[in-house]
């Protein structure tokens, strides 16, 4: 089968690999119909997420029909379109019972990407992100084994084109956890530093859940203007402004309810922090979490669904501290919330495709890597039908 696989930073290519097969009775083989790049396949590309190896398949927002089923599979059949989490959970061990997918104790068998080593049990596995992240192939690719089948693949209704049900794999519930994270809710105020696919899915879902005002923050017009003219939102130009003070200027001088942090490690700082960052002295820059601190109000809350690695200087605790301040933060629990976001999506309230500026065959996956890193031709979401 074709399948893009990573050969070093800024080198990913379509090549023909072996199609995969069924390893445990719980497994599914998936016919994929149409997968993404995920802004945070990004990091991968780049280089900047370790325990990636040449040949690995990458890819973990994707959905198909199921071709083959393991022996132990009661909640699938052949024939079946489903669209797959990002995030593979048993169901059955202490976090999967208290419906925190993310946290799965069982199916990482490798050591995550925690540096304190203290804690010995590691999150949930991923498809397609590295070997920290139990090293399971993605779904970029003309067919994918799913894992743990029985938690969390949810079937989809005839009727529904793939492009509108596709992000439930992972923007879409990203976006709405970090809105529910934000605690937010009608007449709120809220600030989304980062204007990607996840920024805008979290838009989408505060303006379904009411919130009222909503400050976008990032660097690119292109971006801005079209959070501006789907969602309504007052955007930002951190290249223009100071963003943190005019939100707080157009807010009483108090600050927003709450801001969500879409950007993660990899926002644009200092000089100081790009050259501790390249030299690996710092694991991630600070500038959009300082931007955050300053731009809540007291006793607000900071969401963070942004992917962060390693620890950070500069972090302004102490601000965070006079503040009050909540922060809330992590991967996405998302089975827990897949049956009410396609409801949403069912009933019109959610139009997650709206986000799609291109479309490409799987043969042309490097092309649309660099394309989304570049910000070419105003790319905002690229899809991929093999």
């Amino acid at each position: 089968m074709l399948a893009l696989t990573y050969h070093d930073s800024n080198d990913v290519r379509v090549d023909t690999v072996p199609d995969p097969v069924l390893q445990q009775p719980d497994d599914v083989i998936l016919k994929v119909t149409a997968t993404a790049i995920c802004g945070s396949d990004l990091h991968l590309y780049r280089g900047k997420i370790p325990e990636v190896k040449a040949g690995d398949i990458l890819g973990h927002e994707f959905m198909g029909t199921v071709v083959e089923t393991g022996r132990d599979v009661t909640v699938l059949k052949k024939g079946d379109r489903v669209v797959v989490p990002f995030v593979i959970a048993c169901g059955d061990c202490f976090f999967c019972e208290k419906k925190m997918f993310a946290a799965c104790e069982t199916t990482n068998p490798d050591r995550g990407a925690i540096l304190n080593k203290k804690d010995i049990r590691s999150g949930a596995a991923i498809f397609g992100y590295s070997h920290l992240y139990g090293g399971i192939s993605g779904g970029q690719a003309e067919y994918a084994r799913v894992p743990r089948a029985n938690v969390g693949p949810i079937k989809i209704p005839d009727g529904l084109a793939d492009e509108k049900v596709l992000f439930l794999s992972d923007i879409l519930p990203t976006g709405y956890q970090a809105v529910l994270n934000a605690e937010v809710c009608s007449g709120s105020s809220l600030a989304i530093f980062g204007a990607g696919p996840v920024g805008l899915m979290s838009a989408a879902c505060a303006r379904m859940l009411g919130v009222e005002k909503i400050f976008m923050v990032d660097h690119h017009p292109y971006r801005l203007e079209f959070a501006r003219t789907t969602y309504n939102v007052i955007p930002l130009n951190f290249d223009e402004v100071d963003p943190a003070e005019a939100i707080i200027e157009n807010t009483a001088y108090r600050g927003v309810d709450a801001v969500i942090d879409a950007v993660g490690f990899e926002a644009k700082g200092s000089v100081v922090e790009t050259v501790l960052t390249n030299l690996k002295l710092e694991g991630s820059s600070g500038q959009a979490l300082r931007q955050c601190i300053a731009a809540v109000r007291r006793g607000g809350v900071i969401s963070v669904p942004g992917v962060y690695a390693g620890f950070i200087h500069g972090f302004l605790f102490g601000d965070a501290f006079e503040k009050g301040l909540i922060f809330k933060m992590g991967q996405t629990h998302v089975q827990r919330f897949l049956p009410k976001l396609l409801a949403a999506i069912e009933a019109g309230k959610l139009h997650p495709n709206e986000i799609i500026s291109h479309r490409l065959p799987l043969a042309q996956a490097a092309q649309g890597y660099q394309m989304f890193d570049k910000k070419q031709d105003h790319c905002r979401k690229v899809i991929l039908m093999p």
